[in-house]
């Protein structure tokens, strides 16, 4: 017999050996306690798609993203390099909270989800503590917000200015729904579960 906690609603359950096949159920709130093979799958699907994630975020923010002409100039940013250009220009707020929350919280974020689903560097006791700052770190993350800011700045001066997508958007794009994919993926039942002999 082993003591098992709803992840959910905390009931505390003393389940048999369990089976071949079976599975268990929270008497209290009916969430899943236990299948066999569901932590695997569950850090298969979040590893892949924060893996790909990982990699799509370079190119996201180091290609151009925006080409922006107006008046016969025309001008290239990148994430990164528009980062840079404001701390250059002495924009240490904006600049800093760009910084912040569109480049170092994602990442971070990233890095910890495949540490969670692979890597498991991590001693057992601290991966509640890896969790929770991966939950902080995407809520923070403003990759997504960035994104539909983009789409609201093209509507509202796209009389005004041109503006062409530039490389980096399908990285960028790509990159943003890997990352939301892989946070859904993830179960926080499988940091905890230990699968049975």
């Amino acid at each position: 017999m082993n003591l098992k906690a709803c992840h959910v609603c905390g009931q505390i359950h003393e389940l048999p050996e369990v089976e071949v096949g079976s599975r268990a159920l929270c008497t209290r709130c009916g969430s899943l306690l236990f299948q066999p093979g569901a932590a695997d799958r569950s850090a298969g699907r979040t590893a892949a798609a924060a893996c790909g994630a990982f990699c799509l975020f370079w190119p996201a923010i180091t290609l151009p993203i925006l080409q922006v002409e107006r008046l016969g100039h025309r001008h290239e940013s990148s994430v990164l390099g528009g980062t840079l250009e404001l701390l250059s220009h002495g924009s240490w707020f904006v600049g800093g909270v760009v910084l912040l929350f569109s480049i170092i919280f994602p990442l971070v974020k990233l890095v910890l989800l495949i540490e969670l689903s692979v890597l498991k560097l991590t001693h057992e006791r601290y991966r509640g503590l890896t969790y929770r700052l991966v939950e902080h770190a995407g809520k923070w993350s403003m990759m997504d917000v960035m994104l539909l800011a983009f789409l609201v700045m093209l509507v509202k001066l796209g009389k005004l200015v041109q503006f062409h997508f530039g490389p980096a958007v399908i990285a960028f794009v790509a990159c943003v729904a890997l990352s939301m994919f892989a946070s859904m993926c993830f179960s926080p039942a499988a940091i905890w579960q230990d699968e049975p002999n």
